[in-house]
C-alpha cells in the first residue's frame, strides 16, 4: 500500500521528536537519549540498541552491522534525502524498496510500499521484475521476502543489526527441546487418534525466524499473522488436540480466550524449565501451549495508560495491538492488527479521538494523516522499536547507491533444507484467509 498524503500542520518524525527533547525544545520525555544518536554508534556492539528492546538479551552469534562508511554518517537529512532520490531513479525498476509501519518517517518517505509484515512479504512477490528487494524492516521479514521471491532476486537488508527481540526468544535448538519433551508426554506426534487428531500441531507467529518456521513445516504446522491468528487456531485446532503457539505468548493468549479457550488451559512453556514449568497433567489437560515470549514494544502499554486517556479524554476510542498484555487488551475498545488500527482510523467518518496501543512512528504518521482526528499514543514515552530504529536512511542510501555502482551488500538468504519447509508453512497461511 502507498502512504496518504500527511498534514504539514502536524510533524510525523520521530527522529525530530527526539532531537527537540535533546535540545529542550519539547517537554516529552524519552526512555532514553540514546535514541538521538545514529544507529551506527552501537552496530560494534552486542544488544538490540536503544529503544524498547534495550533490556531483553540478545543471543550470542546474531548478526552485527558494519562499518557504515563515513560519508553517510556525515551526510544530514537533506543530503542522504536526495542520494536517495537519485539511486532509485537510476535504478528504476530494478529494485523495489518495502518499508514497514514502524520504520522513521524518514525512511518510509523513499519506500515504494508500506505496510505489515504480510503485506510486505506479499509486495515481494508481486514484483518478480525487480532484481534486488530492499526490506526496510527487521531480520525475519527479509527472510520471509527471500523465501517468496525468485531465486534470482537479491534481499537486502539495510542494517544487519535489525533483528527482533522477540523473534530471538524462540530459538531453533530450544523449539527441537521443547518438541522432544512434549513426545514424552503424548507419545508419537505424529500418529493421530481415533478421531483423527495428532497430540500438537505446531503455530509459529509471521515474527519468527526462517528455522522457525522450518520447524512448523516439517511438523504439519503453519505460520499465522495478527490478521489472521484466529483462522490459524481454527486450522490448527481442527488438526491436532492442542496447538503449540509461538513466539508471543500475548497473541496466543489474547486470541484462543476470544474463541472461548479457558485460561486454564493454556500453561506458558518457559525453555529453561523442565516440560516448560508444567506438570504432565497440566500439558495434558491443555489445548494451547503458549511459548514464553513477547513483544517489548507491546509490553510498555498498561490498563493505567488507558485509565488516564479516559480521564482526559472522554469519549476516547482506544484500540491496541494485540500483543499487548491481556488486561490491556481486555481494557481497550477494541484490538487489532496495525493494518486494522490503519483501517480503523481512516474509516471513522466523525472527528473523533483515538488512543492508541502499538509502536510510535506508525501513531505518529497516522496522526500526520488524519488531521481531523486527535490521535496520540497511549505511552506518553517516546520510546520506538529498538531494531526498527537500527534502520537509518544513511544505510537505506548505501545499499542503493552500492546497488547502483552494481554491488550487493547485506544479502539475505535462507539456506535451502531450511528454505522448503518454511513456504510450506507460510502457503498454509496463505491460505488461512480470515472471514
Amino acid at each position: 500500500m502507498s502512504t496518504p498524503l500527511l498534514s504539514p500542520e502536524i510533524d510525523p518524525s520521530v527522529d525530530h521528536a527526539l532531537q527537540a527533547i535533546i535540545s529542550g525544545s519539547s517537554t516529552e520525555s524519552t526512555c532514553t537519549t540514546d535514541l538521538a544518536a545514529g544507529p551506527w554508534d552501537f552496530d560494534t556492539r552486542p544488544g538490540y540498541g536503544p529503544g524498547s528492546s534495550m533490556g531483553d538479551v540478545i543471543p550470542t552469534g546474531a548478526p552485527r552491522q558494519g562499518e557504515l562508511p563515513q560519508q553517510y554518517r556525515d551526510a544530514d537529512e537533506d543530503e542522504l534525502h536526495q542520494r536517495i532520490r537519485a539511486a532509485k531513479q537510476t535504478l528504476g525498476d530494478r529494485v523495489v524498496v518495502l518499508g514497514h509501519f514502524y520504520q522513521r518517517e524518514e525512511v518510509v518517505r523513499h519506500a515504494d510500499y508500506v505496510g505489515d509484515s504480510f503485506q510486505l512479504a506479499n509486495a515481494a512477490l508481486e514484483h518478480p521484475e525487480a532484481e534486488a528487494i530492499v526490506f526496510c524492516g527487521v531480520h525475519f521479514m527479509a527472510e520471509t521476502a527471500d523465501l517468496l521471491s525468485g531465486p534470482e532476486q537479491s534481499v537486502i537488508l539495510p542494517n544487519l543489526a535489525a533483528g527482533c527481540s522477540m523473534a530471538d526468544m524462540a530459538d531453533i535448538d530450544q523449539v527441537e527441546d521443547c518438541w522432544e519433551q512434549l513426545a514424552e508426554v503424548y507419545g508419537p506426534m505424529d500418529q493421530p487418534d481415533a478421531e483423527g487428531l495428532v497430540p500438537v500441531i505446531p503455530v509459529t507467529y509471521m515474527n519468527s525466524s526462517a528455522a522457525i518456521k522450518g520447524f512448523v513445516g516439517r511438523h504439519g504446522g503453519i505460520v499465522c499473522t495478527s490478521s489472521n491468528a484466529r483462522t490459524v487456531l481454527e486450522w490448527a485446532f481442527a488438526r491436532g488436540r492442542r496447538v503449540l503457539f509461538f513466539p508471543d505468548q500475548h497473541l496466543g493468549r489474547n486470541t484462543a480466550k476470544a474463541m472461548g479457550v479457558p485460561l486454564e488451559q493454556m500453561p506458558m512453556w518457559n525453555p529453561r524449565r523442565p516440560l516448560g514449568g508444567s506438570t504432565a497433567a497440566q500439558l495434558d489437560d491443555s489445548r494451547v501451549i503458549l511459548w514464553h515470549g513477547f513483544c517489548s514494544v507491546h509490553r510498555r502499554f498498561s490498563v493505567a495508560q488507558i485509565d488516564q486517556a479516559r480521564a482526559e479524554h472522554p469519549g476516547v476510542r482506544v484500540i491496541v495491538h494485540p500483543e499487548c498484555p491481556m488486561e490491556v487488551v481486555d481494557a481497550a475498545d477494541e484490538a487489532g492488527s496495525t493494518d486494522y488500527i490503519r483501517r480503523a482510523i481512516a474509516d471513522a467518518t466523525e472527528p473523533t479521538t483515538f488512543a492508541i496501543g502499538t509502536e510510535i512512528n506508525l501513531v505518529r504518521r497516522l496522526a500526520a494523516q488524519h488531521p481531523q482526528h486527535e490521535i496520540f499514543c497511549l505511552d506518553p514515552v517516546v520510546c520506538p522499536c529498538s531494531t526498527m530504529y537500527r534502520i537509518h536512511p544513511g544505510y537505506l542510501a548505501w545499499v542503493l547507491e552500492e546497488l547502483v555502482e552494481g554491488h550487493v551488500v547485506n544479502r539475505i538468504s535462507v539456506a535451502g533444507d531450511v528454505a522448503d519447509p518454511a513456504r510450506l508453512a507460510l502457503e498454509r497461511m496463505l491460505a488461512a484467509k480470515p472471514r
